[in-house]
């Protein structure tokens, strides 16, 4: 008997549960549509989740702060939000339900304490939307696309009202972009409606009018003309990479600023979280978003050199197979990468290592770097070797990594894996561009030799760093409570 009780309260508890998970979605997605306030748990995204999505992240924040984070508690605390004037926000509330129960010492009630956590907002300046402009339509600008479209929300931040492709844009072409932005083979279908406009010669996406402009030269478009005005391009065709090139785009009517997503010569190379307060755009207009190897890396690098100090070291790469690779044995430019990527491991240059050092010039001199394509189309893995100054342990250094994962600057880029069982396709869709797997760092018995695994979605989780970049960029970044 007493086991059929203990059973019907659980039906009881989990019924409780959904129903507060259902409230909790309406809510996040009232704050969106209606305020453009997103609410992330500790980072993960939860817009246009299911309950079971959102009941899943609640238990992974729970092992991550090792105290457990309640639906219940998250509610409560998402009404408050929701009847406060708040100016356009990311908030987690993942970090602010932890804070009630850790920090609340003097038992305040939810509202007085989310008042307090978020009493800054008022001093927010309001933000002027940014046009934005793709040029080039490949892996990252439909990631990219994606991401923008999925955010538009009211329009306060990022507005995606143009895409630049070469060649004639004909029904047929037209319909091929759309079906490739609306389904892809590694990241699934586009949460959204993706339908063609032939006669303006335009996608319309999520009911919203993206213009598609095809030119073989960026200085001979007038954006003008398509209501565009002091634009970010963002070029992601790799065809343009020092300053000199890149500066084409700006001789455009309608274009004020680009950034390039690949590493850039004469020009900012920005990991967003690590040197990109170093730059000012007032005093930039063409900006890199460096590599997606360099974002996964040199956020992992810059905690172990602020905390241990590095005297040397090596990274290798363990990447995914790119578009640059043949299918089947053919000529290429580069040795090895002529071989079928499908069926090898091929061994390549990477100048991540070097790459580094221009978010983090104390390491200038020790990093050598290496990488191996290997036949997966996405997920990639850095194993990171250094020799450290200072002794530490494996318990350490992963304490040190769940601080810097939880607060501070870099709790965008560095996502804390708890994960025994984690492999490549299980970090796909991961929005941080390093995932530090804490179950396989390696420690020497001395203490000073480290060997650190960090895993990265090279496209899902650099496109992030693109936009957290572009944000910034074009002033835009909102009030956050991270």
């Amino acid at each position: 008997m007493d086991k059929i009780k203990s059973y019907e309260k659980e039906l009881a508890f989990q019924a409780d549960r959904r129903k507060a998970t259902t409230e909790f979605i309406k809510i996040v997605s009232d704050l969106w549509y209606d305020k453009s306030i997103e609410i992330v748990l500790f980072k993960n995204q939860v817009i246009d989740k299911n309950v079971s999505d959102i009941i899943n992240l609640h238990q992974y924040a729970g092992e991550f702060v090792q105290k457990p984070i309640s639906i219940f508690d998250s509610v409560e605390i998402l009404r408050t939000i929701n009847n406060m004037m708040l100016p356009p926000a990311k908030l987690d509330i993942g970090k602010l339900t932890y804070e009630y129960h850790a920090d609340n010492e003097n038992e305040e009630d939810v509202k007085a304490f989310v008042f307090n956590k978020l009493r800054g907002a008022d001093k927010v300046e309001e933000i002027q939307p940014k046009d934005v402009v793709l040029y080039g339509f490949g892996r990252i600008g439909r990631l990219v696309a994606r991401e923008l479209m999925a955010k538009t929300g009211k329009g306060n931040q990022m507005r995606l009202r143009a895409i630049v492709v070469r060649g004639a844009i004909s029904q047929e072409i037209l319909e091929k972009r759309a079906s490739l932005l609306r389904i892809d083979s590694v990241h699934g279908e586009f949460n959204g409606t993706v339908d063609v406009d032939v006669k303006n010669k335009s996608l319309i996406i999520n009911g919203t009018t993206v213009h598609m402009i095809t030119a073989d030269k960026p200085e001979e478009i007038d954006y003008t003309k398509y209501g565009i005005f002091n634009a970010l391009v963002i070029d992601n065709t790799g065809a343009f990479r020092d300053k000199e090139a890149l500066s084409r785009h700006l001789k455009s009517k309608g274009a004020a600023k680009v950034l390039l997503t690949a590493p850039g010569q004469g020009v900012p190379n920005i990991v967003h979280g690590v040197n990109h307060k170093e730059f000012d755009s007032k005093d930039h207009k063409i900006f890199s978003a460096a590599s997606c190897t360099t974002n996964a890396i040199t956020p992992i690098l810059k905690v172990i050199e602020d905390s241990l100090g590095i005297k040397k070291g090596h990274i290798e790469t363990i990447h995914a197979f790119t578009n640059d690779q043949n299918l089947v044995d053919n000529m290429h430019s580069k040795y090895r990468r002529g071989r079928a990527a499908t069926l090898n491991m091929v061994i390549t240059e990477t100048g991540a290592g070097s790459a580094v050092t221009k978010a983090l010039p104390s390491l200038n001199g020790k990093l050598t770097s290496n990488a191996i394509r290997v036949p997966v189309p996405n997920g990639s893995l850095a194993i990171i070797n250094l020799e450290v100054n200072a002794k530490t342990s494996k318990d350490a250094i992963n304490t040190i990594m769940k601080k810097y994962a939880l607060q501070g600057d870099l709790v965008e880029q560095i996502k804390y894996s708890l994960n025994n069982e984690l492999v490549s396709s299980d970090i796909i869709g991961t929005s941080a561009p390093s995932i530090y797997d804490s179950k396989a760092t390696i420690v020497s018995k001395d203490g000073k030799n480290i060997v650190l695994y960090i895993w990265y979605d090279n496209e899902y989780g650099y496109s992030h760093q693109v936009i957290r970049l572009a944000k910034y960029i074009s002033k835009v970044r909102r009030f956050t409570y991270y």
